[in-house]
Parts: C-alpha cells; sequence; structure tokens
C-alpha cells in the first residue's frame, strides 16, 4: 500500500492559517525548514503528513523600530538580521554570527531557532539576557509573553497548540560591555550551549548586569546579579570572587548541565567579572 502524500498549505493570512490548522490540527508551522530536517541524515526526508507554510505570510517578514524597541517578523531570516548592522543589539548580532554557516542562516528564520522543541538553540539566550518579548497568536488572540518565560521552562515551550510565534520585541538599550561565547559539548560539537555576559553602568556604579546559559534549558541566577548591582566600580577582588561562588553553588544545584560545561561557565564567569575587577 503506498504512503499517503504530504499535504502542504500556503495561508496567505493568518485567518487561512488557522483555518487549516482547525481542520488539521497535527498540522505543523513550516517556516526555513531547517528545524525539521535537522539530524536527518536519509536521502529522503521525513516530514509530518501535514505542513502549513509560512512563506506567504508577509505580517512575519516585517521589521519595525520605534524609539524603545526593535521588532522582528518570526519569519526574518538570520542574515537579514544580521545585516540591519548597529540597530540590533551587539550580543545578538554576534550570536547570529556565529549559528552554522552564512547558506544555512540565508534559509534558517528567528521563530524557527527560538521554537525548536528539542532545546534551546543559540538565539534564546541573548533574547532572554536582553529581556525580548515574543507574540504568540491564536485562531482568537493574540498574547506577549517574556523571552525568559517562554524559554526557562524546562521541557516543551511555552507555546500552546495551535499557537504561533508572529513577532520578537527587543527593547533598544544601551549596554556598555557584552560578551558572546559558544562551547563545544563533550563530542566536539557545538552541543555544548552558548552563554552571554552584559553589564550598563552609569557614573562608575554597576546599574545591571546578566550572564544567561542555554542549551537543554535556559540557566540564569538572578540572585547572584543582584549582588553586584547598584556596586561602585571597578568591584573589589571580594566582590568578584563572592560573586563567582554564588554561580558556583548555583550550578553545582543543578543536574545540568554535563561537569565540563559546568567548569567551563565557571571559568567564562571569572573571566568576564574579573575584567571590571580594580
Amino acid at each position: 500500500m503506498a504512503a499517503p502524500l504530504n499535504q502542504v498549505f500556503f495561508p496567505a493570512t493568518f485567518q487561512e492559517l488557522f483555518t487549516a490548522w482547525s481542520r488539521f490540527p497535527d498540522a505543523v508551522p513550516f517556516a526555513g525548514g531547517t528545524g525539521l530536517i535537522r539530524g536527518q541524515g536519509k536521502q529522503s526526508l521525513e516530514l509530518p503528513r501535514n505542513i502549513l507554510s509560512l512563506d506567504k505570510l508577509e505580517d512575519l517578514r516585517r521589521i519595525t523600530r520605534t524609539e524603545r524597541y526593535l521588532e522582528i517578523g518570526a519569519m526574518v531570516r538570520l542574515n537579514e538580521i544580521i545585516r540591519l548592522g548597529k540597530i540590533v543589539p551587539e550580543v545578538l548580532t554576534r550570536c547570529l554570527e556565529h549559528i552554522a554557516g552564512p547558506q544555512i542562516r540565508n534559509i534558517a528564520t528567528i521563530g524557527g531557532n527560538i521554537c525548536y522543541p528539542e532545546r534551546r538553540l543559540d538565539a534564546s539566550v541573548p533574547l532572554v539576557a536582553l529581556d525580548a518579548h515574543f507574540e504568540l497568536r491564536n485562531g482568537q488572540n493574540s498574547r506577549w509573553i517574556s523571552a525568559s518565560r517562554f524559554c526557562s521552562i524546562p521541557g516543551p515551550l511555552a507555546i500552546n497548540p495551535q499557537e504561533l510565534l508572529t513577532r520578537i520585541r527587543i527593547p533598544l538599550e544601551q549596554w556598555n560591555y557584552s560578551v558572546f561565547k559558544k562551547f563545544k559539548g563533550s563530542s566536539g560539537t557545538d552541543s555544548g550551549g552558548v552563554i552571554v555576559f552584559i553589564i550598563r553602568n552609569q557614573k562608575n556604579t554597576l546599574t545591571d548586569i546578566r550572564i544567561v546559559f542555554g542549551a537543554e534549558r535556559i540557566l540564569r541566577d538572578k540572585n547572584s546579579e543582584t549582588l553586584l548591582i547598584g556596586n561602585q566600580l571597578p568591584l573589589s577582588r571580594k566582590e568578584a570572587d563572592d560573586f563567582v561562588e554564588h554561580w558556583k553553588s548555583y550550578l553545582a544545584a543543578l543536574d545540568t548541565p554535563e561537569a565540563i560545561i559546568r567548569s567551563e561557565i565557571l571559568n567564562f564567569i571569572e573571566s568576564q567579572v574579573l575584567f571590571i575587577v580594580e
């Protein structure tokens, strides 16, 4: 008996999209497609029975800017964001530049990277650190959710059935210092995760600091950050050591990440905090 044919829908409006989705609840949204083929090494790809192509939804390709925010549609390609230049926070640009190669970045979308279900892919990490928000839409209404809440829950993402990520809103705040690093996993692949470190200071006072690591889950110790916010710069060596010790205790209480990555996270944090020590 022949295998059933795949059905691909090409809605041009959200109404068409959600009408098709209600008829075929098992349908899978299709953006750049890199997530669907990830890890498949076969000559013939295995695709979902029903696919909702997002290619004709122009609303998902829009990029707008206000004085306070940059808003990016979920179907915007990674290289399109990189080419926006200085308007994009540096730590996000650096992260996107390290995702795969330029050919994949010309296909992969920011929404697809955020919504990959099996682990938190790279773009989620700087978006959490930057306090971005995501617009989620269903057939009746839309809602906004913080990137932190969306990505930080272990396991499945905080998205409901037949709900679609449509926009990413990024605050356009100035950060005095930002660093991005990608870790290798134990197998030598990029499965180890990524980490970002950003700080803001004003008149020799540290007004904000954020450190976020992401792999299978998002890790951020806000209690450690509170230790340093409001302190005078440069920091004392004791303040820096206390900060690293809090992170060490925070990681020790978790069952992830693997030991070698845990050590690299601590080494990275220590090196960055020492940068702002007298």
